[in-house]
Order: structure tokens, then C-alpha cells, then sequence
């Protein structure tokens, strides 16, 4: 039976989400549940993907002991210029309009491993990954780096779908100039427990949309995300997702939303904590630094032009983390 602290939400209402089953042999089946999720709230859960639960609870407790560190280990470790390593609390801003502090979460970022000497370090967000000292967190490393191979298998099967869905062939995002060498991130994400409160300006996460064309997010099962599928509705309403044991949420990207011409929608959401730690885990699947990023044929014709301008997903990805992550010459500075 569940816990029923852990999913008292008031009188919010509850998102009910479509279910994609990626075992399911009927092709037809998931392309339609993924596009009226798509065109519906642009979040979904993806089942049977290959990841066994065992292997999941295993990544989650080793995701605790890193967290559980003392703060002066986790700053050993803290994020470089490339966004890898450690996050403390406060370090994102994610809706400077309504928050008055940044996110009460700390997180640890780790993504595609390139050696120092490849010249593909070079590019933002590649290079070699930080890592706790192995004597400190004995197999977290590979852990972690077993995750992020499977997680990108996942991601590359609903991108498939994602492809069908918008009526392109079903290895359009497979590419090598789309996804051959993807901006591929892990993101560890730890949420202290401090009661969200915002009339006061206080998130677990501020509102935001994602950067790339979709994440896979896995959660424990304690409540704390919502979604707002009209982000321009007065006033705004927010919807609750239920955790699903086993499964990834999944949501779209704002560069599927540029892709589709707005067709899918790259939705807000955001994390109100309730007093109790919460963890998860969120696999964001970008393209090649070098991938252009416009309307897709499929989505645009002579009454509907396309409504983005064409972007460079390094480009675009850097300018993103620029504008929500603390200068990291503040930790630099010695604290008074």
C-alpha cells in the first residue's frame, strides 16, 4: 500500500498521462498514443524500455550516497564550465520572475565521456566527466556510466516513434548529422525537503521548459512535479504527474517544438516540494553540437510558414545554461 503522505497533493488536480509501451509490437499503436500526448501536454510515461527496476534501484541508492556526502566533499567535486560535476543548492534560477532565491535542489550532472586529448573536448558540454574519488563511492562510476549507455538507447527508441509521429521515416533522428554524436546528459537531482511555497517565491524547481528534443525522467515516489499544458492561460493551472514505479515521464524539448513548428509542445513544469527528500533522475537527449535546428518539411506548408528561425543546438543549449546557472566565480569567492 502506498504511503499516503507521500502523494497527499491538496486539491491540485491530477495529470493523467498516455503510456507507451515499448514492448508493444503494434508500431501504430504507440506512434497514435505518443501524438495525442504530444498534441495534448507533451508529457508521457514510457514502460517496458529495457531497464530492469533492479538495475534502477541500484542507481538510485547510489545517487543517495553521493548526495549524502558532507557539503565540503560535493564542492570537491563541483560543476566545471563544461556542466559536469556537482550543483549545490541555489545554483539554478530557473523563472527569475517568480522566484526569489534559485531551486532548492542540488544536482550532479555527467555526460558523454571524451578524453581530453580528443579534439572533441574542445566543444561545450563534451569532455571528461568528474567523478568522486573512487575509495570515496566504490562502482558509482560505472554505475553511472552503465545509466547514461542505456538511458540513450531509450531515448533513441521513442525518438523513433517521435519521427513516425511526425510523419518522417523512422530513422530520421538516427542521422548522423541529427544525433550521431548527441549532447547526451545525466542529471542526479536531490530535493532537501523545504516546503515550496509560491506566494512567497519558494520552488523545489522553478517553472521552465526543457532545451532538447525530449528527457526521460526517472522519479521515487514521492510527488513533487507539475505541469502546465497552456502557459499562457490567466491564471496558470497546474497539474500534478503521479510517479510511476518502473517507468520513465517523458517530455518534449524545445527543440522538437522549433522541429515540429509548434505542432508539439515543449510544456512549463516545475517541482513544489512538500517537506519530504525527494530524489530523481533526468536523461536530456540534445543533438549534435553542429545540428541545425529548423522546420521540418513535414510541418510547414504556404499557409503555415515556420515560426522559429533556425538555430545551432551548441549554440543554443550554451546560451540556455548561461541564463539559468550561478556564475561560477561566486564559489571562488570566500564565503562570509
Amino acid at each position: 500500500m502506498e504511503n499516503p503522505t507521500k502523494n497527499n497533493v491538496g486539491d491540485t488536480k491530477i495529470s493523467i498521462l498516455n503510456c507507451i509501451d515499448l514492448s508493444n509490437p503494434d508500431v501504430h499503436q504507440s506512434v497514435s498514443l505518443l501524438k495525442q500526448a504530444c498534441l495534448d501536454s507533451g508529457f508521457f510515461y514510457v514502460i517496458n524500455h529495457g531497464i530492469s527496476e533492479e538495475f534502477m534501484d541500484e542507481v538510485f541508492s547510489q545517487s543517495r550516497r553521493m548526495f549524502g556526502l558532507p557539503l565540503s566533499e560535493k564542492m570537491k567535486i563541483l560543476r566545471n564550465e563544461k556542466h559536469r560535476g556537482y550543483t549545490p543548492v541555489l545554483d539554478e534560477l530557473l523563472d527569475p520572475e517568480n522566484q526569489v532565491h534559485g531551486d532548492y535542489k542540488e544536482g550532479y550532472y555527467i555526460g558523454v565521456e571524451v578524453d581530453e586529448a580528443d579534439p572533441g573536448a574542445e566543444k561545450p558540454f563534451f569532455g571528461p566527466n568528474v567523478w568522486p574519488a573512487p575509495e570515496l563511492l566504490p562502482g558509482w562510476r560505472e554505475t553511472m556510466e552503465k545509466f547514461h549507455r542505456e538511458a540513450l538507447k531509450v531515448a533513441r527508441a521513442v525518438a523513433r516513434i517521435i519521427a513516425l509521429a511526425l510523419d518522417l521515416k523512422v530513422d530520421f533522428f538516427d542521422q548522423t548529422e541529427m544525433f550521431g554524436e548527441p549532447i547526451a546528459t545525466l542529471r542526479l537531482l536531490h530535493y532537501e525537503g523545504k516546503v515550496s511555497d509560491p506566494s512567497k517565491g519558494i520552488y523545489g524547481a522553478g517553472a521552465h521548459s526543457d532545451y532538447g528534443l525530449i528527457t526521460l525522467l526517472a522519479t521515487d515516489d514521492v510527488v513533487g512535479l507539475q505541469i502546465c499544458k497552456d502557459k499562457d492561460a490567466k491564471p496558470q493551472i497546474w497539474e500534478y504527474v503521479p510517479p510511476l514505479k518502473g517507468a520513465f515521464i517523458v517530455n518534449l524539448g524545445d527543440m522538437l517544438e522549433r522541429w515540429s513548428n509548434g505542432l508539439f509542445k515543449s510544456t512549463l513544469h516545475r517541482v513544489l516540494a512538500n517537506g519530504q527528500e525527494r530524489y530523481s533522475i533526468a536523461y536530456f537527449m540534445e543533438p549534435n553540437h553542429d545540428c541545425l535546428v529548423e522546420c521540418l518539411p513535414t510541418c510547414k506548408s504556404e499557409n503555415n510558414p515556420p515560426k522559429f528561425p533556425p538555430v545551432l543546438c551548441g549554440a543554443y543549449l550554451s546560451q540556455r545554461y548561461n541564463d539559468t546557472h550561478v556564475d561560477l566565480s561566486k564559489y571562488k569567492k570566500p564565503q562570509t
